[in-house]
């Protein structure tokens, strides 16, 4: 992502940069992302993306586009779930993560670009040690399935499944993306746990809004959440 930002004035479309070898990864509020070898670490760099409310959206284009190219690679659509909000899970693990990041928003709303981080534990998950507490545990796609694919391979199979459903966004919205997201959740209808910075609400995973907002069911009612890690 740092080597996207900083390339970005290059870019005169949707562009694609593949890491072979990462160091300083970090994962959402600037954690630190593991890299095990094999692993496929990649960038997608949007210019003009919309609105910030479009950019975000297209975390739930990621994961779909996640999820699809692992069932191609695998045949297994059914071991694939994906957890709100930016988690692709194979046999109840984290396989894959999404990073989005926003360029230059202007007064107007719209944004100069977005950044899309991807990374995908294709040989061994982190080590244990490498895993917040709590967390999902971590798994790899050789590991769990015996399949191995390179990550040029799997990018073969990511971008135009993530084009895709980029073209299903921008012909008719969010609200194709949130159906075909919510089919493929994680949990939906249980119990689960949003941690936010100041507070922790548990509730019946109900659906995800028209904002790609979380919808609990609790105690106090019906609550919406932005922002949030999720534990099971």
């Amino acid at each position: 992502m740092q080597e996207a930002r900083q390339r970005f004035a290059e870019f005169t479309g949707p562009t694609w940069l593949l890491s072979h070898r990462q160091t300083g990864g970090h994962g959402r509020r600037g954690r630190p992302w593991a890299n095990p070898a094999g692993a496929f670490t990649a960038t997608l760099a949007i210019p003009h993306p919309g609105t910030a409310e479009a950019a975000a959206q297209r975390s739930f284009i990621a994961a779909l586009a996640l999820f699809d190219a692992v069932a191609e690679v695998t045949g297994r659509p059914e071991a694939l779930s994906l957890k709100w909000p930016n988690d692709v899970l194979l046999n109840g693990g984290k396989l894959a993560g999404i990073l989005l990041e926003s360029l230059n928003p202007r007064p107007n709303g719209q944004l100069d670009g977005l950044l899309i981080g991807l990374g995908v534990n294709l040989i061994q998950p982190p080590e244990g040690s490498e895993v917040e507490a709590r967390a999902v545990r971590p798994v790899a796609l050789a590991a769990e399935t015996g399949i191995t694919v390179t990550p040029e391979d799997f990018l073969s199979h990511l971008a135009p499944a993530f084009a895709a459903h980029e073209q299903r966004f921008a012909t008719h919205g969010f609200g194709p993306i949130r159906s075909a997201w919510l089919a493929r959740a994680a949990k939906l209808g249980q119990t689960i746990t949003a941690r936010m910075p100041r507070e922790e609400i548990t509730g019946t995973f109900r659906s995800i809004n028209e904002m790609g907002y979380l919808q609990l069911d609790t105690p106090k009612g019906l609550v919406g959440i932005a922002a949030a890690e999720v534990f099971f």
